[in-house]
């Protein structure tokens, strides 16, 4: 979203001062107001109050530091997960109900929705449930989960549960609001908003950023940075911000910077409602996925509503990984989503599916990008056809 190239610029001018913000001279106070912005920016995109923001190397990172302060500090005799969720929070989960020697309960994924239905979550959870971790949208299908609806129900069911939240797919494709979805730890990772790779950055509520964590003993209950956090990390965050509020503010006039954010990402959300029809159903003189005859649009679902740009399809006659290297020779680039992966087998098998070829465009690609897209899917669905005896 930020422009790629601005973040990079951003990355190497902050990282080129060679400094700790830890310090009392102009140039680490200068630091520290970097970072203090990017933290407030992590609530922007949030709308987070309270709580604590922290960086990591990764958001997988964050996601195990997470789980694992919960999961050892809150009672209860067993956990809940979805089958859908990325390796890093299930095989967290996985890792601390073992430790644990508590029951892993897993919700079953909907192979027709692409995603999970509300009542196969909350049916998992009672009042001995220690944490529930759920992931914001499927990164296979595109499904949205339905976090506002788990969060009230699973809540009803046991008031004080603690609630995990993995939003690094879906964060850059639709707004997230922590006031309408009180969970306990959240986290997205800023390359996905083309941000730069290496940093992770996650909020966690009041109580579950005072739990017993690692920590240097000096700081406060709440802190969960280690050592000396890079400040290009929050930089880069203030510049994907700061595009996203520059878009919202060609929509509405306003002062508050939550509220340009927000337009931006809901007119973002749209634009990319609009690709994703025009992906499906073609326009005029383009032929759309749906009625390419051997094209597999795998989890169609009819209700747009509820899905990011993220389709998974598959051409007859030809192998996921194989069509992704032919996409390649066009000048398009797709990813291969197969059972032999880490990141991709549990939730195919869940689906019935041995793999498929991930598309995902941004709001940043056109009617045109999507169009020359379609035309080049059908001529490599054209070119592997099987010859017609004579």
């Amino acid at each position: 979203m930020a422009s790629q190239d601005a973040a990079v610029e951003r990355l190497v001018e902050i990282d080129a001062l060679p400094d700790c913000p830890e310090r009392l001279h102009e140039r680490s106070l200068f630091l520290q107001e970097v970072k203090a912005k990017g933290t407030a920016d992590v609530r922007t995109i949030l709308n987070a109050q309270g709580g604590s923001v922290y960086a990591s190397l990764t958001a997988s990172g964050a996601m195990f530091d997470m789980v694992r302060a919960v999961a050892e500090n809150i009672p209860g005799t067993n956990m809940v997960t979805t089958v859908l969720e990325h390796p890093s929070s299930y095989d967290a989960m996985v890792l601390y109900a073992q430790r644990l020697g508590r029951e892993l309960r897993v919700a079953k994924s909907n192979p027709v929705t692409g995603g999970i239905d509300v009542d196969e979550i909350v049916g998992l959870v009672n009042e001995d449930t220690s944490l529930l971790s759920v992931i914001y949208a499927s990164n296979i299908s595109g499904a949205k989960i339905g976090i506002e609806e788990i969060v009230k129900q699973a809540r009803v069911i046991k008031p004080d549960l603690y609630i995990i939240v993995d939003a690094v797919q879906h964060a850059p494709h639709g707004l997230i609001d922590l006031q309408k979805t009180p969970v306990d730890g959240i986290n997205i990772a800023p390359y996905k908003f083309f941000g730069c790779r290496g940093s992770g950055m996650s909020w966690l509520s009041d109580r579950a950023s005072a739990l017993p964590h690692h920590k240097l003993a000096g700081r406060s209950e709440n802190y969960w940075d280690l050592g000396s956090s890079a400040p290009w990390q929050f930089a880069v965050v203030t510049e994907i911000v700061d595009y996203v509020c520059w878009l919202g503010g060609q929509f509405i006039t306003s002062g508050d910077r939550r509220a340009l954010f927000a337009s931006g990402i809901e007119r973002i959300e749209l634009h990319e409602r609009a690709l994703l029809v025009r992906l499906l159903d073609g326009s005029e003189g383009i032929t759309g996925l749906r009625q390419m005859s051997r094209v597999k649009v795998f989890l169609d679902h009819e209700d747009l509503t509820k899905r990011d740009l993220i389709l998974a399809i598959g051409i007859e006659g030809l192998g996921h990984t194989q069509a992704v290297r032919e996409y390649e020779k066009r000048g398009v680039i797709v990813y291969e989503r197969v059972s032999s992966s880490l990141y991709s087998k549990r939730m195919l098998e869940s689906f019935g599916m041995d793999g498929a070829v991930r598309v995902s465009p941004l709001h940043c690609n056109s009617a045109a990008d999507i169009d020359r897209f379609l035309q080049v899917t059908l001529q490599i669905s054209e070119a592997f056809a099987p010859a017609v005896a004579q």
